[in-house]
């Protein structure tokens, strides 16, 4: 084997459906949600002793056309701004254009629990719950790559829970519902991705190596020490991150303490981490440490029909697009 790459087909949302051509007698209006075929390539590897022999774009070729069979109109890709060689293929051989640079915010999971304030009140929504609040939170006529499958994604044994915090204390009378919340779900990706720091110097290993002993010797110190990163290591991704109400930035930190607190039970997990745009106001409230995270991710989309795309897809970026179905997910 010289080279590979994977593909996948999803149905998703796409912001709204097509509208409607005006006339003279109607009014120009939106059409029911449309939802469509996208496909996924990741994880294209060539040979080192087999490159510059066009495997690369072979490969590529027959993957947007086993994706074309299975009805897919749209393919995407995600690369970094420091691959040139992915960006070069992919928008110069290829036309595929950037749309999204979401970024990915990850902290290292301790062995200590993180605090959450008395004021907050943690709770598991079951998955048809769950499903059903992100379907108001998150109508397809305004949520970009809202999977169709969203309630067997939340049913899946992968998916660890979707979790809701709001404010202790007694809800107002005429209330129906709590004036802040934050919610989000959990996938182990510890069981089908494993990954590993390469090039660090033999000091920083000895420093952290030498953290860890104390933290475990002297746990009552709390020394906030990080577990061995130069050995394979799997994550915890959170995703369908949503909060409301001027109270929504803490409640959803306080989430990201509970998701942390539960990776801890799990000795494959050493870091959570979240896809989030940059604009998105939850990007504000999610605990992340800079070695930990990136902002180099760079979604490309590609239009796989010959015909023109009337919607203008890709759209510019909108914020309401809490479950984004990165290949982080999607593997």
């Amino acid at each position: 084997m010289v080279g590979l790459i994977k593909a996948c087909v999803r149905v998703v949302s796409r912001g709204g459906g097509k509208k409607q051509k005006p006339s003279s007698s109607t009014k120009e209006e939106p059409s029911p949600p449309a939802y469509v075929k996208v496909a996924c390539l990741l994880g294209l590897r060539v040979s080192p002793s087999h490159r510059r022999l066009g495997i690369a774009t072979a490969l590529v070729e027959r993957a947007e056309e086993w994706c074309r069979e299975r009805g897919a109109a749209h393919a995407t890709m995600a690369t970094t701004t420091s691959n040139a060689a992915s960006l070069a293929l992919f928008t110069g051989r290829f036309g595929y254009t950037p749309f999204r640079r979401p970024e990915l915010l990850g902290r290292p999971v301790h062995a200590h629990r993180l605090p959450i304030p008395s004021a907050h009140r943690v709770f598991q929504l079951p998955p048809p719950l769950a499903a059903a609040a992100y379907a108001r939170l998150s109508p397809p006529q305004a949520t970009e790559f809202l999977p169709a499958d969203m309630p067997a994604l939340l049913a899946h044994k992968l998916t660890l829970g979707t979790f809701v915090a709001v404010e202790s204390g007694p809800p107002e009378p005429d209330q129906s519902a709590p004036p802040s919340f934050a919610v989000l779900s959990v996938w182990d990706s510890t069981r089908s991705m494993r990954l590993r720091v390469r090039g660090a110097r033999a000091l920083l290993r000895a420093s952290l190596a030498a953290l860890r002993a104390l933290d475990r010797g002297a746990p009552w110190m709390r020394v906030p020490s990080v577990p061995d990163i130069f050995r394979p290591f799997g994550a915890y991704l959170l995703y369908g991150l949503r909060m409301s109400g001027p109270a929504g930035p803490a409640l959803l930190r306080s989430l990201c303490h509970h998701a942390h607190n539960v990776a801890r039970n799990n000795p494959a997990c050493a870091v959570v981490a979240a896809d989030v745009a940059p604009d998105d106001p939850a990007a504000a409230a999610v605990p992340r440490w800079r070695r930990f995270s990136c902002d180099e991710d760079v979604w490309c989309i590609k239009n796989l029909n010959n015909a023109d795309d009337e919607d203008g897809w890709p759209a510019p970026a909108v914020r309401n697009c809490p479950v984004r179905r990165s290949p982080r997910v999607l593997t």
